[in-house]
């Protein structure tokens, strides 16, 4: 269990974590990590999704959450007061542990997923995003999208069995913040934990293997090229995790103030926007530069983001860029964890991906400890010449 305690509001957060994302889960069964969280409501012990809903209306509280390829949560925001506590804390642990999957919900929502997918099928950014997950993730779970034949094909058992295997009390991940003592905390995850099925042991996706440069063109009649360029990257728990963060406020993370956008868009225009991120997973997670461009253009904003890439790489930021990035990154942690939603999402991570109880407090000190050195050798290891993959859909 993680938890902060906090008497400001009488609001209680609670987030349970597991792992239970996209990787997990069969190729050819894509799509059934999704439905079984989204179905985790639909209906539970002797409720139907339309009396947990009136419950929650009833007693002022709210169920989210979410899955993606590593994870998938729970999460309740609910008054702190007791009558209304308890009533939503017995609702959040029946809909973890006894989730019915409606076979007449479940064949809903794969009508929804299926229509989801064939208009995304018709977009050009769905199209780029999609094919540059496989490219990047040849074989790998995190480059599988849930298909309309996947999606078809999942059937209730398959929900049920990727509950009882996933959605285990061993791997449970608690995360608390909010008007109640250590001692109400310690009992509220005991509460929700205990009803769960065990589960299995813990589960790290298989690993990932880099992938050969490569430029792949999908034709589109679009008149705006969208353009990806990546590669798998870093893990979350990584050393250069914060190296490669600062790195990237100066490469192509910090808006205006960031190379790219200086070189392609106001320098030449080639583009109206240009950004570039890292995502860290449990495994090496992406690493991607991303920008739309007009179609006979295309060829020439591509050759402008590789030189600043491979510049940036060769020699790291200038003191003026790294102190800059820092500068932004400390002074902005206050706006990233103003609320106990923002506090909620850093303590699932901490929890998830193992980090340090202490990461908030140290994340200051970390930003201002990395050199240009650290970013030019991070920036080496993991985003290497030989494996970048670029994807354009819409070009001549």
């Amino acid at each position: 269990m993680y938890f902060i305690e906090t008497r400001v509001l009488p609001i209680l957060d609670v987030q349970i974590d597991f792992a239970a994302g996209g990787a997990f889960v069969a190729a050819d069964k894509a799509g059934v990590a999704g439905l079984t969280r989204s179905l985790l409501e639909a209906g539970a012990g002797d409720m139907d999704e339309e009396k947990i809903s009136g419950r929650l209306v009833d007693i002022g509280a709210h169920l989210g959450g979410g899955a993606d390829s590593d994870r998938a949560s729970v999460s309740l925001r609910t008054l702190s007061s007791k009558t209304e506590r308890e009533a939503a804390l017995d609702l959040m642990r029946t809909v973890l542990s006894a989730p019915t999957f409606p076979q007449s919900v479940l064949e809903r929502e794969k009508g929804r997923s299926i229509a989801g997918i064939r208009e995304a099928e018709t977009r050009p950014d769905a199209i780029a995003g999609k094919r540059f997950a496989a490219a990047i993730y040849p074989g790998h779970p995190y480059g599988v999208s849930p298909s309309v034949g996947s999606v078809g094909a999942i059937t209730r058992e398959d929900l049920v069995a990727f509950h009882n295997r996933h959605y285990g009390a061993k791997g449970a991940v608690v995360s608390i913040i909010g008007d109640v003592s250590r001692a109400e905390a310690e009992a509220i995850a005991l509460r929700l934990t205990e009803a769960l099925p065990p589960g299995g042991a813990a589960l790290v996706p298989p690993p990932v293997k880099q992938p050969q440069r490569e430029t792949i063109k999908v034709p589109h009649p679009a008149a705006q090229s969208h353009v990806h360029v990546g590669l798998p990257a870093i893990r979350r728990s990584d050393p250069d995790y914060f190296p490669l963060l600062v790195g990237n406020y100066t490469l192509g993370g910090g808006g205006f103030v960031s190379r790219l956008m200086k070189e392609v868009r106001e320098k030449r225009g080639y583009a109206y926007s240009v950004h570039s991120y890292f995502a860290p997973r449990k495994l090496e997670g992406p690493f991607e530069i991303g920008l739309q461009t007009r179609r006979d253009q295309v060829n020439d904003a591509l050759k402008v983001v590789d030189e600043v890439l491979t510049e940036y790489i060769a020699k790291g930021p200038t003191p003026q860029e790294l102190a800059a990035a820092k500068k932004n990154m400390v002074d902005g942690l206050a706006l990233r964890m103003d609320s106990n939603a923002k506090l909620l999402g850093y303590l699932s991570a901490i929890g998830f991906y193992g980090l340090p109880l202490t990461y908030l407090d140290d994340f200051p000190g970390n930003v201002k400890a990395v050199t240009a050195a650290q970013v030019k050798a991070a920036f080496a290891r993991h985003v290497k010449a030989e494996n970048l993959v670029t994807v354009v859909v819409a070009t001549d």
